[in-house]
């Protein structure tokens, strides 16, 4: 297990993305998945209000209440589990002024029909509101018992350190960071947002972990296959020269280990510096084995540095 920051919430080092629920998995599917995600040893869901408005005829919301009625016919699940969600994008609930975070939160606790959010993201930042309101507002959700602890996502490096300041070790201050960060996207975060994470004991809950398929395997020709999933037109992109040098080298420590090209590219993104658990979601119940292999395949130190060195992307000058 792995502790998010300086709170009580050990979760197991790979999070459950709930962004598919009520999208590309339907009800059955997803408690499916999130059957055999607590039957296999793990814990950690992570979800948002607005997962998944974009679908038509979903309104927003869809994720947190597959999540909800899956909680309530799981007698004892709540217990085994820490869950996430986020705030700010919601259509009912945009922004982050302090009367919204309060009711989109109330919201939530609503359709997942729990107590208390473990772990209550920003999910991005409201340039509209006074960072101060947003964080005194956070801070009033701990105090008053709606949310444990508070997290930040695809915020800057200087707004976390503001939000930081701000909450002067109060309860708004963040225990987490979610940014966008995998073995083909590293340079931005690790060059900026590790240092300061490092710095104020913060944990990364990187998203995109498998970077929308492409380091799966799945894709290795720059030509959308036949019936491609929805994020198949941003993997592809990634099918470059470098892109599949590092496949190559995922393949490789993965037949040594006997688990897929994707498990092993979670548990580099486990073992990186701040790190606590990648979060990477599953379409199928099949597919929950390789999320479950991330968090337990013993990869070596130099497994690490091999893929480390063949997925470091300098920038062209300008």
């Amino acid at each position: 297990m792995a502790r998010i920051g300086d709170s009580d919430l050990d979760v197991f080092p790979i999070g459950l993305g709930g962004n598919v629920f009520g999208f590309t998995a339907d009800e059955a599917t997803s408690f499916g998945i999130l059957d055999a995600w607590l039957d296999g040893g793990a814990d950690f869901i992570d979800t948002a209000d607005v997962y998944s408005a974009w679908v038509p005829g979903n309104t927003g919301g869809e994720s947190e209440r597959i999540i909800g009625r899956w909680l309530a016919a799981r007698p004892g699940a709540r217990e085994r589990t820490v869950i996430a969600t986020k705030v700010s994008q919601h259509p009912e609930f945009p922004g982050l002024a302090a009367a919204n975070v309060r009711a989109a939160a109330e919201a939530s606790l609503g359709r997942l029909g729990i107590d208390e959010i473990d772990l209550y993201y920003a999910h991005y930042d409201d340039a509209d509101t006074p960072l101060a309101e947003t964080v005194e507002a956070f801070g009033a959700l701990v105090t008053d018992g709606l949310v444990r602890r508070v997290a930040v996502s695809n915020y800057t490096p200087e707004r976390i350190a503001e939000w930081i300041e701000l909450a002067a070790g109060g309860p708004a201050t963040p225990v987490a960071v979610q940014p966008y960060y995998n073995l083909v996207h590293r340079n931005e975060v690790e060059q900026h947002l590790v240092p300061l994470a490092e710095r104020h004991g913060l944990s990364l809950v990187p998203y995109y972990g498998l970077e929308k398929g492409f380091l799966t395997g799945k894709y290795r020709t720059p030509e959308l296959p036949v019936g491609a999933s929805p994020r198949a037109a941003a993997a592809i992109k990634f099918v470059t020269p470098h892109g599949l040098a590092v496949l190559d080298a995922l393949d490789a420590i993965a037949q040594t280990h006997g688990v897929s090209t994707g498990a092993i590219a979670l548990a580099w993104l486990r073992e990186q510096p701040a790190v606590v658990a990648p979060l990477a979601s599953a379409s199928t119940v099949e597919q929950v084995a390789d999320l479950l292999d991330a968090g337990r395949v013993p990869i070596t130190a130099e497994e690490i540095a091999v893929l480390t060195r063949v997925s470091t992307w300098t920038p062209p000058s300008a």
